[in-house]
């Protein structure tokens, strides 16, 4: 579960751009842009880990391309094309045709901004809040700056059919194209367009009576001439139909019926990518530092090999046992925010460095951990049996591929590896470093004398959060379950339900999961509840000694953290979509909903007034009363916790969602007029910083860190010099992958025109 900042989403202001609406859909040109610092972290390597890092690095870079599969169906194009155009001109060169085609400096500055955009995001949607970007500039004019390029000089028919396929979809704001979803919500290339939420059901209990999982698939539907429903799943792997050993995946490889619709289970997907993530991971190896390290690699391998998330499962296991690695990793189809239904995996990548400090104070929770689940509101039933002592570091990343970057992050996902082997907890330090430059007169939706203290205590109090919400949220908490022998792991006759004085009603049962009952709320369910684990724990006298706070100081941390907390939840309102009554990002849902129940704890402890800003337009304020958090807050939040995992251990659907939706809904009702107040939120919005990120060169048996300023002509160039060995051969996999699957999203409002 990876853990995007609270109070930061926003970096910089929005440019004005165009009517109100549209400036949710453009990324604005003084958007901050921001270099991750490793260098120090690089230095200390030594030659063999540097080997180590390189390789895993671009396994991890390669892996990441097939986020544009995941994303939409232009994407790959998008991607292919702009990869064309900067391998020919880099952004300086392209910018002196640019103007002599007669753009303004704004309007190129836009194309680099939305260039930047699409490298950062693996595709033309947002990462955090699956909201479409387009460019801010005319299409005309973008259209001449690309068919006048050098790249179309040399390969003209390539580029011209690369713009003729993506160049509309690339600008349409159709009402279905602005968002991420399912269905006539949005857009999705985890499922074809032509799938329903009941398909998605009906097709996750199809892998659950199969007994697989469905973090590595897709779903593509086709409907025979008697109008009746046909399902592929398909596996990521390597390997495609062609005969292979024996392994857990070749028996599953064929056709089904299940409830009167034919299913057929096939693999393949992505496979010349995987195919290069493999060969990485097979070099790696050589320079692994132990036999954890190897026989994880091994295992990751035959995964992407075969299509296996069992494979995937070993692999993490020897990961989990592979304790304070210098260089830290993490490969796969992990987090399933993106998927509209909540249970496939997006392709993700990491490889970072051990930050010893930090790493000490976290190690420290660590060793208070047993003591301080006991301070959790529910009876010790619902805590796991024994708690499994996890690796807990902060790192400095190298790189991170995929659609975002976390702050923190507690893998794996696997319910069963982490109630019985144990998970790793990751802080991300140069990530929050770079998160925390807030400027003052940013700061939106504070009081002036909170601003202040707020700049100062928000690093550290991020740092408190992020700890507990990684090791004691995440990491909490049992699920009870039946397996398939029929046996409890728990004592059905002893164990009462708190919220019921009854015995237990509800559980778990063989091949079921979190993700696969709670589908679509279990994401943001679940960062909920380490969110509220967090805010909970940091009023422990304790944990604050552990991060070095005492007296007034760690008054302060505990403030500045609930007040990033309550301002996070109203920033939320940006990422609810009000006309399909939906949230687009997990986080931020969980944020507005510790909102809502702070709200409704009243005697004052939060307030948000609505007023006129100095310059005329709607503005609001938040306020905490911090003389009320203890009396207030925590009982508040000592009921909520107590409920969201009691629900969650029980495996009650209906109560989770209940009690969830009901706090997350958005009306305007008064006395908060949350849909009034979102406009003043889109009104005063500001846009996620982009990160440029370094390489790694080898040169002869030498690896090489090669940096990148930070703008988003910097971040092009990181990009420009990826793949320098196989760009082309790159861009013409990920438009044969697209073009191979493109007639799944040919429907008659979004056929992408132009397509073989």
């Amino acid at each position: 579960m990876g853990e995007p900042e609270a109070g930061s989403e926003f970096a910089n202001g929005a440019a004005a751009a165009g009517p109100m609406a549209d400036t949710q859909y453009i990324l604005p040109n003084d958007i901050g842009v921001s270099s991750l610092d490793c260098r120090e972290a690089f230095r200390l390597l030594s030659p063999t880990e540097r080997l180590y890092a390189h390789h895993l690095s671009r396994a991890a870079w390669y892996g990441g391309l097939a986020v544009l599969l995941q994303t939409s169906p232009e994407a790959p194009y998008i991607y292919a094309l702009l990869s064309h155009l900067f391998r020919a001109q880099d952004p300086d060169q392209l910018r002196q045709h640019a103007l002599a085609e007669g753009l303004t400096e704004e309007e190129y500055q836009a194309f680099l901004v939305y260039a930047a955009g699409v490298y950062s995001n693996m595709g033309n949607y947002k990462s955090f809040g699956d909201t479409k970007f387009v460019p801010s500039l005319p299409k005309e004019k973008l259209e001449r700056v690309i068919l006048g390029s050098e790249a179309a000089q040399q390969h003209p028919e390539e580029v011209r059919g690369l713009w003729q396929t993506c160049g509309e979809l690339m600008f349409s704001l159709e009402p279905r194209l602005r968002h991420l979803g399912l269905g006539k919500e949005g857009i999705t290339t985890y499922f074809s367009g032509n799938c329903t939420m009941e398909d998605a059901k009906l097709a996750q209990d199809f892998l659950d009576s199969q007994n697989l999982s469905a973090y590595n698939t897709r779903l593509f539907k086709e409907v025979d001439g008697e109008g009746k429903p046909h399902y592929e799943v398909r596996l990521a792997s390597v390997l495609g139909s062609e005969p292979s050993l024996d392994s857990e995946v070749t028996s599953k490889l064929k056709s089904y019926k299940f409830r009167g619709s034919p299913f057929q289970v096939t693999r393949g997907d992505y496979a010349p990518i995987l195919q290069k993530v493999v060969e990485q991971l097979e070099k790696a190896k050589a320079y692994a530092a132990n036999s954890h390290q190897g026989q994880m690699l091994a295992q990751y391998i035959e995964s992407f090999t075969q299509g296996s998330i069992e494979a995937h499962k070993r692999g993490s296991r020897f990961w989990i046992q592979d304790k304070g690695p210098i260089v830290e990793s993490y490969i796969g189809f992990i987090e399933s925010y993106r998927d509209p239904f909540g249970s496939r995996g997006e392709f993700e990548g990491f490889v970072a460095v051990v930050n010893k400090a930090m790493s000490a104070k976290f190690e420290r929770l660590v060793a208070s951990a047993e003591q301080l689940l006991k301070e959790l509101p529910w009876p010790p039933t619902f805590e796991k049996d024994k708690f499994l002592t996890p690796d807990f570091t902060s790192l400095d990343v190298l790189t991170f591929a995929g659609s975002g970057i976390p702050a923190g992050i507690n893998i794996p996902n696997y319910d069963d590896l982490r109630q019985t082997e144990g998970f790793k907890n990751v802080s991300l330090g140069n990530v929050l470093a770079v998160a925390y430059a807030t400027q003052r007169e940013k700061l939106t939706f504070l009081e002036e004398d909170d601003k202040d203290l707020y700049i100062l205590w928000k690093g550290p109090s991020f740092d408190v959060q992020v700890g507990l919400h990684e090791l004691l949220g995440h990491g909490s908490g049992k699920l009870f379950v039946q397996d398939e022998k029929g046996s409890f792991n728990f004592d059905q006759e002893t164990v009462i339900n708190p919220e019921t004085g009854e015995q237990i009603q509800s559980w778990y049962l063989s091949g079921e999961t979190w993700d696969s009952k709670f589908s679509t709320i279990a994401s943001s369910y679940e960062e909920c509840r380490a969110e509220s684990v967090g805010l909970y724990l940091c009023l422990h006298p304790q944990v604050l000694e552990i991060f070095g706070f005492e007296g007034a100081d760690a008054e302060d941390v505990i403030y500045v953290n609930w007040l990033n907390m309550v301002r996070a939840g109203l920033l939320a309102l940006e990422f609810y979509t009000p006309e399909a009554s939906n949230w687009r990002q997990a986080h931020m849902q969980a944020r507005f909903v510790i909102l809502r129940v702070l709200l409704e704890a009243g005697e004052g402890l939060v307030t948000i007034t609505p007023i006129t800003g100095s310059d005329g337009r709607p503005d609001a304020r938040v306020r905490l009363d911090r003389s009320k958090i203890r009396s207030v807050g925590k009982p508040a939040l000592e009921r909520f916790l107590r409920r969201l995992q009691v629900l969650k251990s029980t495996g009650d659907v209906a109560g989770g969602r209940a009690l969830y939706e009901a706090y997350a809904a958005v009306t305007d009702a008064p006395p908060e007029c949350f849909l009034t107040l979102r406009d003043t939120v889109l009104l005063r919005k500001e846009s996620r910083k982009l990160i440029v990120q370094p390489n790694t060169r080898l040169e002869g048996s030498d690896v090489q860190l090669l940096e990148y300023e930070a703008s988003a002509a910097g971040l092009i160039r990181s990009f420009s010099e990826r793949f320098p060995e196989d760009g082309p051969e790159l861009e013409e996999i990920l438009t044969q992958l697209a073009t191979a699957d493109a007639r799944f999203w040919k429907g008659p409002s979004e056929a992408p025109s132009g397509q073989a």
